[in-house]
């Protein structure tokens, strides 16, 4: 039988500690520390993500049924709720969120060769966000709908290697594409949304910025068609045009020329339609592109319960929402 060193601590010997000592030191996170040192919290917001924990008590009870082994996978101190609490609410969140961007910066490197069956020739990302429900009696600045709390997380990762580039966290009524207005366009970059994103006035942005969007448009568009290109069909597409917004507020809002590709899906019979400013990709291309949008579903939809507490402490003190 194999006595060698637990898993949990073989994952932890992955991750460059020493920058995690950097952005503590450069926080003052040990200052008036005791004896639950921030090396410790981490451990113990690192188990309860990769075992899914859902509350501080989950979190004590399965550590305290491991306290023989404890020592063994770097913990030096005793891990309560009460003190794991405290650690959340006092201690500076900004310390986890430099470095999330390390260990982002460092997997988007090794993924940056990585295949997702389909090349645009750029820059690939698939907005989406997950709500995180959350106690109301706990946290009543999180009010969501009836009597339910609830925080909702804002992600963008990119398709290759689906490692995250932005991470924000706000009040779950917020509408999906209210995180287009911090986000900040690449060049050259294809954005890929479902029909939750679609804005029109949110869409100049990545137009301007010489950027690129694929969306799956609502039922309820109304364009005027300009051309139309021919299609082999028996890939799928159904039409391929060159089109003018005519609704109101949405030719307004993006008087410029769109494309929007239809798509009949073998599977189920459905016809979505693929909305882009793109006009020089392949129409199968972009139906594939937003086809490899789903593994964004794949992304882990849970979150530390410690951000949602940094999330709570934060507004108390009327800061910003930690962001990663």
């Amino acid at each position: 039988m194999y006595t060698g060193r637990p898993v949990f601590a073989q994952v932890m010997d992955q991750l460059p500690m020493h920058t995690l000592r950097r952005c503590i030191e450069r926080y003052g996170g040990h200052r008036r520390v005791r004896s639950f040192s921030c090396h410790d919290r981490f451990r113990s917001v690192a188990f309860a993500q990769l075992t899914s924990r859902e509350s501080l008590r989950d979190i004590e009870t399965c550590l305290r049924a491991l306290s023989r082994k404890l020592h063994h996978v770097g913990f030096r101190s005793h891990v309560s709720r009460s003190t794991l609490a405290k650690a959340n609410e006092k201690r500076d969140w900004r310390i986890h969120a430099d470095f999330a961007q390390s260990l982002i910066r460092t997997a988007r490197t090794l993924h940056s060769d990585d295949s997702f069956g389909v090349d645009p020739g750029s820059t690939a990302c698939a907005p989406g966000s997950t709500t995180i429900d959350l106690c109301l009696s706990v946290l009543p600045w999180a009010h969501f709908r009836g009597a339910k709390a609830a925080v909702k997380m804002h992600t963008l990762p990119g398709l290759r290697g689906n490692i995250p580039t932005f991470i924000d966290v706000s009040p779950g009524k917020l509408h999906d594409a209210s995180m287009l207005d911090d986000l900040m366009p690449a060049a050259g970059a294809f954005y890929v949304m479902d029909s939750a994103y679609v804005d029109f006035s949110r869409f100049q942005r990545p137009s301007e910025a010489s950027a690129f969007f694929v969306a799956r448009t609502k039922s309820s568009l109304r364009f005027r068609r300009q051309v139309s290109r021919p299609v082999d069909r028996s890939t799928g597409l159904r039409c391929d045009r060159t089109v003018a917004l005519t609704g109101f507020d949405a030719s307004r809002d993006y008087p410029g020329k769109l494309r929007p590709i239809r798509f009949r899906d073998a599977r189920n019979g459905r016809e979505p339609v693929f909305l882009t400013n793109s006009f020089d990709l392949p129409a199968m291309t972009v139906a594939e592109l937003y086809k490899s949008r789903w593994q964004v579903d794949n992304f882990p939809s849970v979150y530390p319960y410690s951000v949602c507490r940094s999330v709570s402490d934060a507004m108390r003190q009327g800061r910003d929402w930690p962001s990663v």
